[in-house]
């Protein structure tokens, strides 16, 4: 059995370092290629062909082709299967999820594929249930796929829409130019590929959708980030007229639905604008190919139906490729696969080696004496002052921000205030001042650094100034029992019951990532709001 990438888990896209995607992708040739030419041996070469070997599904929202698709694949391995029937489970009884899924690894079952619109929710029980299976002694830690989270991502989706991609660009990995045409804010298919179309060395994008329906600026700014260029384009009309159109598009079904009654009044307008129509066929390069995650819409659909018997079809395609897909990950997961793999493997982010919160020493006067801190016009003798303040931002959302942060470090019974003052270089910034015995611990000192990242603590004792902390933009926070994603869809957001503790990773920005459903927050939103 390999132990490269036996057990793990694909939650995100990311999950999989790019190489080994790229492996993954290899691999999945191979596999189709045996198929289609009837080579028992080489498909046995990805069987893992052991029927106490369980993968499990659990589809908590409807699907049909993620799920039949996952069904066939399972069942190609000759391995058990088995099906969680969320219509009679105890999920809909008001069980945790935690409980039901440790339950089931309990039952020798290895993996688990799980569609949701809980976002996040396959982060979280991999950590729980991997606890679960070391504090049982399993012989084996239990490995779960993402088959959909809400808006979140659908990374074996992206697999199988990165290898169709790939069998159209000739299995080359140098250059994709792709233009992603219809609902953006709504589809996880295409959030995916903020992060999933890294795979290739030079990456080009088109958005083709009105305001309405355009990507998110999140998933925008991080394909920047990833350094891909991206246009934006208001239809596809407008995207023709450009006269530099891609080869690849990639159509999604606008959920108009999900947006209320405003968008609606607009609904033929919007989707005139991302359905392409008979009158652009000689505007467009004849190479080109269509690509969709499917379903269409049966009344609505942006690719019309009279497309299907034309060479732009690609859709079809696409979604047999599913099954291939699906049982390389498998294959890959189950350990059957992977020993000939050489390369990068996906490495787990460092958060312990950088330090963010600096001991400095107090700069004395001209007189040799330490700055003093004042109360009003009295000196504080003992006590703390906590300066520079969200420096730069406007004074009413400076106090703002200061009244949370008395209400989270438990400074609200203290003495003292808070003021807002203009430095020197003309930008106001926050002081809060507390008289009085305070000892700060370094959990006060961590949660701080998430509070106010770039202040300045001092510690006051005797009149001169102790100890002073200067804090900067922690890389992790967590472990906080007052953090809180917004996102409601969260698996750690406390509407779900879960008790998940909220987690977040600081992006490249200098904002704060959910750790789970990967919603992005300022330092500022992510407390829960009394």
């Amino acid at each position: 059995m390999s132990e490269v990438f036996k057990s793990r888990s694909l939650n995100v896209i990311e999950d999989f370092s790019i190489e080994e995607r790229r492996y993954f992708f290899r691999k999945t040739k191979e596999l189709k290629d045996a198929i289609l030419a009837n080579d028992e041996k080489k498909m046995d070469e990805f069987r893992i062909n052991d029927p106490d070997f369980g993968i499990y599904e659990v589809f908590l929202e409807d699907s049909t082709r993620t799920k039949e698709s996952f069904r066939n694949a399972a069942k190609f391995h000759h391995a058990k299967v088995s099906e969680l029937l969320t219509s009679s489970s105890s999920i809909n009884k008001g069980e945790s999820y935690a409980d039901t899924f440790n339950m089931l690894s309990g039952y020798h079952n290895t993996i688990f594929i799980v569609r949701s619109r809980v976002e996040g929710l396959t982060k979280w029980l991999t950590e729980e249930t991997g606890e679960y299976a070391k504090r049982n002694g399993l012989a084996y830690r239990p490995a779960f796929i993402n088959a959909g989270d809400g808006k979140h991502e659908h990374p074996t989706q992206e697999l199988l829409d990165e290898f169709s991609f790939l069998e159209d660009n000739g299995m080359d990995f140098s250059h994709i130019h792709l233009a992603l045409v219809g609902d953006l804010y709504h589809g996880r298919t295409v959030h995916s590929k903020a992060d999933g179309l890294k795979i290739f060395d030079s990456v080009k994008v088109d958005l083709v959708a009105p305001e309405e329906l355009m990507m998110p600026d999140s998933y925008i700014d991080k394909m920047k980030e990833n350094g891909f260029e991206v246009r934006i384009f208001p239809s596809i009309e407008e995207y023709i007229k450009s006269g530099d159109v891609a080869l690849m598009w990639y159509f999604t079904r606008p959920q108009l639905e999900r947006m209320g009654e405003r968008i609606l009044q607009k609904e033929a307008i919007l989707r005139e604008a991302i359905t392409f129509r008979k009158e652009f066929m000689p505007l467009i390069d004849p190479r080109s190919k269509f690509y969709h995650p499917l379903p269409r819409h049966k009344e609505h659909p942006t690719i019309p139906t009279f497309l299907d018997k034309t060479s732009f079809n690609a859709w079809e395609r696409q979604a047999i490729n599913g099954m291939y897909c699906r049982i390389v990950l498998l294959s890959l997961i189950g350990g059957k696969i992977g020993d000939d793999y050489v390369g990068e493997r996906k490495k787990d982010p460092d958060f312990e080696s950088e330090e963010y919160i600096i001991e400095v020493k107090e700069r004395k006067e001209k007189d040799g004496k330490n700055k003093n801190y004042s109360e009003g016009v009295r000196p504080i003798r003992d006590g703390i002052v906590i300066d520079h303040i969200c420096k730069g931002d406007e004074p009413k959302a400076i106090r703002n921000h200061m009244r949370l942060i008395s209400s989270v470090l438990g400074l609200d019974d203290g003495k003292g205030g808070e003021w807002v003052s203009k430095g020197s270089d003309d930008k106001f910034k926050g002081i809060i001042f507390r008289p009085g015995s305070y000892e700060f611990s370094r959990k006060d000192l961590k949660r701080l650094a998430a509070l106010a990242p770039y202040c300045t603590l001092n510690l006051i004792k005797d009149g001169r100034v102790e100890k002073k902390y200067r804090t900067h933009t922690p890389p992790r926070i967590y472990n906080f029992s007052d953090l809180c994603c917004s996102n409601e869809a969260c698996i750690s957001h406390p509407v779900n019951g879960e008790g998940v503790p909220a987690t977040f990773h600081r992006t490249h920005d200098g904002k704060f990532e959910c750790a789970y459903c990967g919603r992005v927050h300022t330092f500022k939103e992510i407390w829960k709001k009394n």
